[in-house]
């Protein structure tokens, strides 16, 4: 793709930890794989994740960030035959960063490179802005497979081809399911807590599991009831308020069966356990969970999820994130672009608030720090390069 004595601007991995603003990175030097797509960043969105790159995830001169929006430069030979990709194409797409495999790729540079099957086309009116932070990327990867493979719900007609091509997988505790599409009506369709509604991974679980026809509840925190609302909960609650999960087990008639934690903290995964009626359920989070609060009901079934998995790669980053390449993953993320691309253009889909920046990569080095300080709240934080 480039000549070794090329370079870039990026974010790396710098001295005792840090992350530095390098105007002499190198480019992706790989050939690209079949299957691959070369990008000219133009935008990018910070993610929790990238906060964390410090310690063992540390990797000294290798490149930060997951997610990106710009523009095709080249692509391999099955990316342009099965997936169409050409020269010029508008794009949004999700890598590992931080990666000791492939220190020269990650989302905050001016170059990346990423599997044709972790990329959406940018729709026409959309800016490269609205697309790093509202179309692809890793916590529209994360959600659908915590709530279609490891939550096992089924995803429905409006999420074709998911729904065809991939029923989901037999999970534990067997339950009976009601949706907007299976019922007749006589049964109330089944409801699944979201906690941290108001968050990015809220909002887009809020989504589909409104289009895949269930009954929605979500916590946040009482400022974010209507944002939470807007996106198609049914009912709201408090998290902080102390009879949060009693008032949940009011409303559900002490039935509620499932649960996905977008925050996953102690009391986070103690609302959810909390909430769930007494027969229990199935619990999955976007982090590792507590096990000890989760020893606390033998009846609730948990489990999380990595959303870097779906990309099929060896990951390696430390433990419990590492992993070896996972094909079941890859599958579902190639069935899943399909269906998301498909959401996008029928126009199903909206766009978390955003808060754009272009002030560049430097920038995004101020961005990471305001994170860590939770000096951002309710907005997904975007820059334009």
């Amino acid at each position: 793709m480039a000549i070794a004595t090329m370079t870039q601007t990026a974010l790396i991995g710098g001295p005792n930890g840090s992350i530095v603003l390098s105007n002499s990175a190198p480019l992706p030097q790989e050939p690209l794989l079949d299957d691959q797509i070369a990008i000219a960043v133009k935008a990018v969105s910070l993610n929790p994740a990238d906060t964390k790159m410090t310690g063992d995830f540390h990797i000294p001169g290798a490149v930060l960030g997951c997610d990106v929006a710009g523009v095709v430069t080249a692509a391999g030979p099955t990316a342009a035959e099965e997936w169409g990709y050409r020269v010029g194409d508008r794009v949004t797409a999700t890598v590992v960063g931080m990666n000791a495999l492939r220190p020269s790729i990650g989302g905050f540079a001016e170059h990346t490179v990423s599997w044709a099957c972790a990329a959406q086309r940018i729709p026409d009116g959309w800016s490269f802005a609205q697309a790093a932070g509202g179309l692809g990327g890793v916590g529209w990867f994360t959600v659908p497979w915590a709530l279609f493979h490891a939550m096992g719900l089924p995803a429905g007609p409006l999420l074709e081809p998911l729904n065809s091509q991939l029923p989901p997988p037999p999970r534990q505790p067997k339950l009976s399911i009601v949706t907007a599409h299976s019922g007749d009506g006589t049964k109330p369709t089944t409801a699944v807590l979201v906690s941290g509604g108001a968050s990015y991974t809220g909002t887009c679980a809020i989504q589909l599991l409104k289009l895949a026809g269930f009954t929605v509840i979500a916590t946040c925190s009482a400022r974010n009831f209507d944002l939470a609302r807007s996106f198609g909960a049914d009912a709201v609650f408090d998290y902080a308020s102390p009879t949060a999960a009693a008032d949940i087990r009011a409303y559900t008639g002490n039935s509620l069966r499932l649960a996905i934690d977008c925050i996953t903290t102690p009391d986070s995964t103690r609302l959810c356990y909390a909430a769930m009626g007494r027969a229990g359920g199935r619990y999955v989070a976007l982090e590792p969970y507590n096990a000890t609060v989760a020893a606390t009901r033998a009846v609730v079934q948990p489990s999380w999820v990595f959303g870097l998995e779906t990309l099929g790669e060896d990951i390696p980053w430390p433990a419990p994130y590492g992993r070896k390449a996972n094909p079941v993953a890859r599958d579902f993320l190639k069935v899943w672009t399909a269906t998301m691309q498909g959401l996008v253009e029928r126009g199903v889909i909206r766009l978390h608030p955003q808060l754009v920046r272009d002030t560049g990569l430097a920038g995004v080095l101020e961005g990471v720090d305001e994170i860590r300080q939770k000096a951002v709240s309710g907005q997904k934080l975007i820059y334009t390069l």
